[in-house]
C-alpha cells in the first residue's frame, strides 16, 4: 500500500482476505489480538494492478509518444484505460508555444506527488473575490450549477475564478468554516436529505361532465418544444389548501407566468384567472394547454370557448408528462413555501417573482434565460 495500491489490490497480490488485510494494518491478529503487521514481500502485479500511475508508467508514456503510437496502444500495453492514459497526458503536460506540448514523465510525477496529499485547501473560502461572486448569485436564489456557468461565461480567462457546483454544494454545507452563510442552504431546490419516491399509479374514472381530450391526442408540434405557444398549467397549493396560486409555463422557452387567485380554487375562479392571462398573450402563443385532472379545470371547456386554447388532460399519476411545470412548481417553492398563506402575496409580488424566474439562465435553453429566448421565438 506504500506503493499505492488500494486495499483490495494489496490483498490480492499478496493473497490474502481484504479483511485480514485491514486487520493487518490495524496491528490485529485474525483471533483480535494485538499483533505487529507480518512483513509482505514485494509483489509486482501486472502494470493495470496499481491504483495510481507510476514513475515507470509514464516513462513507458513519453516513450511510445515520441514513436506517435496512438493512446488506446498505450493503454492496453500498460494494462489501463485509454482515458487513464488520456487524462494522464491532458493534466500533467507541458503547454508550449503555437499549440505545441510535450510530456516529460518525471515533471508530470512530481504534478502528481503534489496532487495527491489531503485535506486540499478549499476554493472558495481562500478566493475573497469568489467567494463574493458566488455569494452574490446565491442572493439571487440561482442553482450552483448556473453559478459555475455564469463564472465561466464572466471570467473566461481567470482559471481561479472557476468552480464545478459539487464545489458550491460542499461550501454551502461545511457550518462554521466562513465559507458562506449557511443560512444559504435553504435557498436550494429541494430543501430535502432524501429523495421521496413516486406514488404507484391507479386508475381514476374521468371527474368532469365535458369530456377530456387527453394529452396523446395534443399536436406532434408541442413535443418537440420547437413552436412556442403550447403551455403546462397546475396550481400550488397553500396551507390547510384554503390557498393557491395558479402557474403557467411555456414549453419552449420554460417562460413563467402566474395566476393570482387570492378568493380560492374553484372551477370558475380558475377559469376566470386563466382567461384574464391568457387573453394578454400575442396570438402566436396561444396554442394548448396541459393539465392535470384536477378538480379546478372543471370549466375546461368555457376556457375554450372563451380563449380558443384546447386543453389536454394528463393521465393520472403521471406529473412527468408537465415535467416543465413540475420543475418550475419545485423552483417557486422556494418564494412560497409549503405549509404558508399564498392569498397574502399581491399581484406585484407574484409578477416580480416571475420576472426574476424568467432572468434566470437555464441549462436546457444552453444557459439563456428563458425571456431572451422568448422574445428571440417571438421576433422569429
Amino acid at each position: 500500500m506504500q506503493q499505492g495500491y488500494s486495499n483490495p489490490e494489496a490483498c490480492r497480490a499478496v493473497g490474502i482476505d481484504p479483511r485480514t488485510g485491514r486487520k493487518w494494518r490495524n496491528g490485529r491478529s485474525a483471533d483480535g489480538r494485538q499483533k505487529a503487521a507480518p512483513p509482505i514481500h514485494a509483489v509486482v502485479p501486472p502494470s493495470g494492478a496499481s491504483r495510481y500511475l507510476r514513475e515507470d508508467e509514464r516513462i513507458h508514456i513519453a516513450d511510445r509518444l515520441r514513436e506517435k503510437a496512438t493512446m488506446r496502444a498505450i493503454a492496453a500495453e500498460l494494462g489501463r484505460s485509454p482515458s487513464t492514459v488520456s487524462r494522464e497526458i491532458r493534466r500533467n503536460r507541458t503547454d508550449g508555444t503555437r499549440g505545441q506540448w510535450h510530456y516529460r514523465p518525471h515533471a508530470a510525477q512530481a504534478r502528481a506527488d503534489a496532487r495527491r496529499p489531503r485535506p486540499k485547501p478549499r476554493k472558495i473560502p481562500s478566493n475573497p473575490q469568489l467567494r463574493e461572486a458566488v455569494q452574490v448569485m446565491l442572493d439571487e436564489r440561482w442553482s450552483p450549477e448556473q453559478i459555475c456557468h455564469a463564472l465561466r461565461a464572466q471570467f473566461p480567462d481567470r482559471p481561479e475564478m472557476h468552480v464545478v457546483h459539487e464545489t458550491v454544494y460542499q461550501a454551502l454545507y461545511v457550518q462554521g468554516r466562513g465559507e458562506l452563510r449557511r443560512e444559504l442552504a435553504g435557498a436550494l431546490r429541494s430543501g430535502r436529505a432524501r429523495r421521496v419516491p413516486h406514488r404507484q399509479a391507479n386508475c381514476r374514472r374521468p371527474r368532469f361532465i365535458d369530456p377530456m381530450v387527453m394529452i396523446s391526442e395534443r399536436p406532434a408540434e408541442a413535443e418537440d418544444r420547437a413552436v412556442p405557444g403550447h403551455w403546462e398549467g397546475d396550481l400550488i397549493i397553500g396551507k390547510d389548501g384554503a390557498s393557491a396560486i395558479g402557474t403557467l409555463v411555456e414549453r419552449a422557452t420554460r417562460y413563467v407566468t402566474l395566476l393570482h387567485l387570492p378568493h380560492g380554487r374553484t372551477a370558475e375562479q380558475v377559469r376566470d384567472a386563466l382567461v384574464e392571462t391568457v387573453q394578454t398573450l400575442p396570438v402566436e402563443l396561444k396554442r394548448s394547454l396541459a393539465w392535470d385532472q384536477g378538480a379546478e379545470m372543471a370549466a375546461h371547456r368555457s376556457f375554450t370557448v372563451a380563449t380558443g386554447v384546447p386543453v389536454y388532460f394528463c393521465d393520472p399519476a403521471s406529473p412527468w408528462q408537465r415535467g416543465s411545470n413540475e420543475n418550475t412548481n419545485g423552483l417557486l417553492r422556494q418564494y412560497f413555501p409549503k405549509g404558508t398563506d399564498l392569498s397574502v402575496h399581491t399581484p406585484e409580488h407574484l409578477a416580480a417573482v416571475a420576472d426574476q424566474l424568467n432572468r434566470r439562465p437555464r441549462k436546457t435553453l444552453g444557459w439563456e434565460t428563458p425571456a431572451e429566448r422568448l422574445h428571440k421565438l417571438i421576433a422569429a
